[in-house]
């Protein structure tokens, strides 16, 4: 399956699925969240849950896991065939036909990893005792397309979004509007008929057979500094005759930025608001694992209060829990989509430049990771294991935005712009601290990445003693 909307729809199949108790398994890749945006914990997650959703795999899954005992380090083949294909041929005949839900193929972050995935899930058409369906929804990506067309004739069906017809899509897209619309007029004290027939088809006009728009625009209505009639009228005084659906989309996000970051300041005000914008959601959407404004703050080095008051107008666009403790997201990749094209952000004050947010951010990384030193924690032998440190003591001594930069900063690097006294930082840090950083990569699970790390830094220095 391909098309905008793609989550919502899976995850109403997945809870619906759940309901029925035919759901044997799911999993949701998410962009920029560290245990979901790969393939590492896929199939591990998958066999769980089977071992939940299907009583007679646990002892097959258990022995899996008992003579592999490193399988959860292991490829996704070997997991694939130890933990899953291997126990449901050895299961017992069922009659009941279960579901396997895998939502955004396309947010995970290798194309190797897609397409040996689809390969692999084919397998599961000729089991003769269990009967599974997966349920796949991806953006219409060609690696993806690729993937599919390697595998063998009736393998799989094809169902693409956009081919529904739009006046169907519209009859839901009205629907949710009206739900969703009606209760704000009991709540905020409105009188008059609100929203009415006319509002509601303008609106559902604009949406262009976009849900995200319609999501979006509920929430800039429901969560604006002004009440909702006004925000209504600010969504129904931009240009909505020959419009692309992106372009409404475009049109929706400019609307909700100038209104909810600038509003009605003077010209530097709405200048210093706008850098801020920049540096703080500029690095949400570049950044490759998310994390709680608080620890956002700290790698960033800038007030708390600021970039709590930031992301606070931007409700309508980003999930900012109320729960501190909990990462700020995107509710839609649309939004970063938009922010880094200069072509569909016609405002350029919002207009986030990719390479100078990640040469930002290596920066601020490098920054981080130059305070490290030996024997961070303070632990009384060289021989300790992880599972003896004491709780909170490696979050202590290593918290997430240091955790962060060990992890992260050469991926920054790379993809920034960096300059030349940029690659003097890595060669200074790496004099200095080089240990440091290892016993931290260590300490917090993060060897094998280190060790991968280091082959690149070994590939990227000798580049640059050639080049020099």
């Amino acid at each position: 399956m391909a098309g905008t909307g793609k989550s919502t729809i899976s995850r109403t199949i997945a809870r619906e699925l759940a309901e029925k108790k035919r759901l044997a398994a799911s999993f949701f890749f998410t962009r920029g969240r560290k245990d979901v945006s790969h393939s590492g914990m896929f199939f591990t997650t998958i066999a769980a849950q089977l071992a939940i959703s299907l009583p007679v795999l646990r002892a097959s899954i258990s022995d899996a896991i008992d003579n592999n005992a490193d399988i959860f380090k292991q490829g996704p083949r070997d997991q694939w065939n130890q933990l899953i294909l291997n126990p449901l041929k050895n299961a017992p005949t069922q009659s009941i036909q279960l579901v396997v839900v895998i939502d955004a193929l396309d947010e995970c972050d290798s194309m190797q990893d897609i397409q040996l995935i689809l390969q692999l899930l084919e397998e599961a058409k000729d089991l003769a005792t269990v009967r599974i369906k997966i349920f796949l929804t991806s953006r219409p990506e060609i690696p993806i397309f690729d993937g599919f067309r390697q595998l063998s004739g009736g393998a799989y069906q094809n169902f693409i979004l956009h081919n529904i017809p739009l006046d169907t899509v519209n009859a839901d897209i009205s629907t949710f509007f009206l739900q969703k619309l009606s209760p704000l007029k009991a709540k905020h004290g409105l009188r008059t008929p609100w929203p009415d027939e006319f509002i509601i088809e303008q609106l559902v006009e604009r949406a262009a057979g976009l849900f995200i728009y319609a999501a979006t625009t509920l929430r800039f209505i429901q969560d604006g500094i002004d009440g909702p009639e006004e925000q209504l009228s600010l969504v129904l005084s931009t240009t909505k005759s020959a419009l692309s659906a992106t372009e409404h989309l475009d049109g929706i996000y400019t609307t909700l930025l100038q209104h909810s970051v600038l509003g009605k300041r003077n010209y530097q005000e709405c200048e210093q608001l706008a850098r801020r914008f920049r540096q703080v959601v500029g690095s949400i959407v570049v950044m490759f694992n998310t994390m709680p404004a608080r620890d956002l703050a700290q790698l960033l080095q800038i007030p708390f209060k600021m970039v709590s008051s930031t992301l606070d107008t931007l409700r309508s666009v980003l999930n900012v829990p109320e729960d501190e403790s909990q990462p700020v997201r995107l509710f839609h990749l649309s939004f970063r989509d938009f922010l880094l094209d200069s072509q569909r952000c016609s405002d350029s004050r919002f207009q986030i430049d990719e390479k100078e947010r990640h040469t930002s951010l290596f920066r601020k990384c490098m920054e981080h990771i130059s305070q490290l030193q030996e024997n961070i924690c303070n632990l009384w032998g060289p021989g300790v294991l992880i599972i003896e440190i004491p709780d909170g003591t490696i979050q202590k001594s290593i918290p997430p935005h240091v955790q962060y930069a060990c992890r992260y900063w050469l991926d920054h690097w790379r993809l920034g712009n960096p300059v030349g006294e940029d690659t003097e930082t890595i060669r200074q840090f790496l004099e200095q601290h080089f240990l440091h950083w290892l016993e931290a990569l260590s300490l917090i699970g993060e060897v094998s990445n280190g060790a991968h790390m280091i082959i690149a830094l070994e590939e990227i220095l000798s580049v640059s003693c050639n080049t020099h």
